[in-house]
């Protein structure tokens, strides 16, 4: 019996809360009222000494238009998701002091209110660290992207919330793949009409789910067009709720395909080890984007007159796993049980290495065997 690779704990402490700085009892008011209605409860401080303390600590830091200057002359440390509020309307000053914040928006109320709960929603709802998104898109027919990305969304759902999404209209369908084509929850279907934000907390909640893992796919008779806006909101939502976003890219370009490669942190790109098979796969690769998303090899099979380190060479991609087949595998799939879930055999040791390979966005570099 195989032994299971360690993973590394993603589990976080104790969600922190927002921060407000602001003296302004009116926008102090506005703000708790906004965040109540999300389910949140922001700390309020009135000035910068105490708002250094919790700065770096903050899910979120909202600065009040009436304190920006202050905290601004005090350089606090660069932080993502710093946002300056003010009660309308904000003077053109303001912009100076959020770009010497870093701020990332500079926000009236009331115009602002709706984005304001939508964005304090998903904090409250984890959405405060963005999550890691890795497409896994096949080199040629049969290379086994799917399977492979079925099993890495495993893999990441042992250590954190996962989304697995089913980007790919003529692939077999994700949720068959993983035995869960009986599971009640929502389909393509139900957002081919997408045109607001997405809650992660609204979208966690609808789809099919097995434990930590949460799986977009198509309905049996694949209607409707799938759109580019649709994808590009499940991608934002998955990314601001869930610690790992996996997505089953198509092959074939169009404009679905373009909008979620650019939004993955990493595509993986799967070969078999035949000429034709690393042939087709260099022109799924040339198509890729640079810089990012970051771009990776992973074969399967044994040599077919192709090996792992020259498929890598020719394909100028980095080799992040060489997979051999594994026996039994299609009658898993058949029966239901799909990959992986025994937790052991060679699918199951690659996407677990593949998830360490490339937990962190930024990170991945470098092979792994």
């Amino acid at each position: 019996m195989d032994t299971p690779d360690p993973l590394p704990s993603r589990t976080p402490g104790p969600d922190a809360a927002p921060l407000l700085l602001s003296a302004d009892p009116l926008l102090v008011s506005d703000v708790q009222r906004l965040a109540a209605a999300a389910g949140v409860v922001p700390l309020v401080v009135h000035d910068s000494v105490q708002a250094l303390r919790a700065w770096s600590a903050a899910s979120v830091v909202l600065v009040g238009a009436d304190c920006a200057a202050g905290i601004a002359d005090c350089r606090p440390p660069r932080r993502p998701r710093v946002h300056l509020l003010g009660r309308a309307p904000v003077g053109d000053g303001q912009f100076r002091h959020a770009l010497a914040l870093g701020a990332e928006t500079v926000s009236e109320l009331p115009a602002s209110e709706t984005w304001l709960v939508e964005m304090l929603t998903d904090v409250g709802d984890g959405g405060g660290v963005p999550g890691v998104t890795v497409g896994v898109v096949g080199g040629s027919g049969g290379a086994g992207a799917t399977v492979l990305a079925a099993a890495v969304a495993r893999a990441a759902a042992e250590i954190g919330p996962t989304l697995l999404v089913d980007a790919d209209p003529l692939g077999a369908g994700l949720d068959r793949v993983l035995g869960l084509d009986g599971a009640d929850g929502i389909r393509w279907d139900a957002l081919h009409r997408t045109t607001g934000r997405l809650s992660t907390r609204s979208l966690r909640e609808a789809l099919p789910r097995s434990g930590d893992l949460s799986v977009l796919t198509w309905p049996p008779d694949r209607g409707g067009r799938l759109q580019a806006f649709a994808v590009r909101e499940v991608l934002s939502a998955g990314r601001r709720g869930f610690a790992t976003v996996v997505v089953d890219l198509p092959r074939h370009p169009d404009p679905v395909a373009e909008e979620a490669t650019v939004r993955c942190d990493h595509v993986v790109v799967v070969s078999r080890l035949t000429v034709p098979a690393v042939s087709a796969a260099s022109r799924v690769a040339a198509r890729l984007p640079e810089p990012l998303p970051r771009r990776h090899l992973v074969t399967r099979g044994g040599a077919g007159g192709v090996t792992p380190e020259s498929a890598a060479r020719l394909l100028r991609l980095p080799l992040l796993a060489a997979m051999s087949d594994q026996r039994g595998l299609d009658e898993s799939i058949d029966l239901g049980a799909g990959p992986g879930r025994a937790g052991r055999g060679v699918l199951v040791r690659t996407a677990r290495s593949v998830v360490r390979a490339l937990a962190d966005p930024v990170g991945g570099a470098g092979a792994v065997a």
